[in-house]
């Protein structure tokens, strides 16, 4: 019996020892959790959960950029189209001034001329009265001379025959009478050519002084026309200005929000990432928890296993994946070998017939406005063309629209599209209608740049 009592205190200080070292491991395994960073007071699950919803915000905050992004990308489009409207006016005002200024130099000079002519036929008007006056003095002493020479008829020489001394004398005398009337008649005669000849002066003067005022008043027309015109151009300068500024004002706040989104994402993309770093770590800590608590559990089971015997455990798990499609279309480089390079920028352009018109966008697809349209088709085909209508206008080289070949540009005033053939444009039309394919003689045609 004693050998009996004593094998049973043996067990159950055996049991006793087994279960201090049970407890001692499980102490430590809490322990070990106690003491863990305070990644732990949350679950992985949580954590996990957490860090969805940080990607989710980071999306948000992604979508709200593009389209901030958009705007800024939209406004700054608009503000580059004004910009081009803006140095355009500039430069007709520029040459309007110029113009002004070369209109009221030449009145200026014209009327110094009109001055000029004044005083010619001033002077002229003297000399013509002065040549009146002479040619009535010579004309009234030779009608005395042939009045009294002539009066009394063949009575006259025949006394200068009977007073001849000699036939010599004779002769003398009426070479004399002759030699005076023809004398006075040359000088009558030169008189008059003299008197027309300053008539026909003085007539040529205000002929040219009539030019001259003609040529004043249209000149002053013409300055009231360029003044009036500078005026409106200036009154369209400003206005011009002052959208120009609004587009400017619009994208600086685009931009800023886009600033302000990017720091939204950093700070996302850094919550993310610690919140990754705080969920590697507290597996980790769960790893070394669960291996610590296997531990625990396999040397109880060695311990039991002395007396009875053990099992353990596994795990399994697993995931899924999923897809997505979006629509596209045919690449540029689809539509190598249909024709002329031209020919294939005309069909490539043509596929996105329907398509919105966006102020100041570069899509194909989501919108563009005019010159958008025209430099996207042409950046897809490698081409770098000015982003704006008015600066397409000195790109490539100009031909007549006669000479049109598809792929060609059409620069209207403010607007452009691209040449199909057959007489055709497709572009950008407007807000209402979108891309779409017009005439494209529908109005006044600029010029035709021909870039490949």
């Amino acid at each position: 019996m004693a050998q009996a009592a004593a094998a049973g205190r043996v067990r159950d200080n055996g049991m006793k020892k087994q279960k201090f070292r049970f407890l001692a491991i499980l102490l430590s395994c809490i322990m070990l959790l106690l003491s863990a960073e305070p990644a732990l007071a949350t679950s992985v699950s949580d954590l996990e959960k957490q860090k969805k919803e940080l990607e989710q915000q980071k999306k948000e905050a992604d979508a709200k950029k593009k389209q901030e992004q958009q705007k800024y990308d939209n406004a700054a489009g608009v503000a580059d189209a004004i910009q081009g409207e803006v140095d355009e006016v500039a430069g007709e005002i520029d040459e309007i001034d110029a113009a002004l200024v070369e209109t009221i130099a030449s009145v200026e000079i014209i009327e110094e001329e009109i001055e000029e002519k004044e005083a010619q036929i001033e002077e002229t008007t003297g000399e013509y009265e002065e040549a009146i006056a002479t040619e009535q003095e010579q004309y009234e002493a030779m009608k005395l001379r042939i009045k009294f020479m002539y009066e009394k008829g063949d009575s006259t020489y025949l006394e200068i025959l009977l007073t001849s001394q000699s036939f010599a004398d004779m002769m003398n005398k009426v070479e004399y009478v002759e030699k005076l009337y023809e004398y006075d008649r040359n000088l009558l005669e030169e008189y008059q050519a003299a008197r027309e000849m300053v008539e026909a002066l003085k007539e040529k003067l205000e002929e040219e002084r009539a030019e001259l005022e003609a040529q004043e008043h249209e000149l002053m027309e013409e300055k009231e026309s360029l003044e009036i015109i500078l005026a409106e151009k200036k009154t369209l300068y400003e206005d011009y200005e002052a959208q120009l500024s609004r587009a400017r004002q619009e994208a600086a706040v685009y931009k800023a929000n886009i600033r302000k989104q990017n720091d939204e994402i950093k700070r996302l993309t850094a919550a993310a990432q610690e919140k990754q770093s705080q969920i590697d770590e507290a597996k980790r800590l769960e790893e070394e928890a669960r291996k610590a608590q296997e531990l625990a559990l396999q040397r109880q089971g060695e311990e039991e296993a002395r007396q009875n015997s053990g099992g353990g455990d596994s795990e399994s798990s697993s995931d899924s994946s999923s897809g997505s499609s979006s629509k596209t279309y045919a690449s540029a480089s689809n539509y190598s070998g249909s024709g002329s390079k031209g020919q294939q920028i005309a069909n490539y352009a043509c596929q996105f017939i329907g398509n919105p018109y966006v102020p100041g966008g570069t899509s194909l697809t989501e919108g563009a406005d005019c010159s958008g349209f025209v430099w996207r088709v042409y950046k897809d085909f490698g081409y770098s063309l000015p982003r704006t209508s008015y600066s397409m206008r000195s790109s490539g080289t100009g031909v007549s629209y006669s000479e049109a070949q598809p792929g060609d540009v059409v620069c209207y005033a403010g607007h452009v599209g691209i040449y199909i053939g057959g007489g055709q444009i497709v572009h950008a039309s407007t807000q209402k209608t979108g891309i779409k394919i017009t005439h494209a003689t529908y109005k006044e045609i600029l010029s035709v740049r021909r870039i490949v």
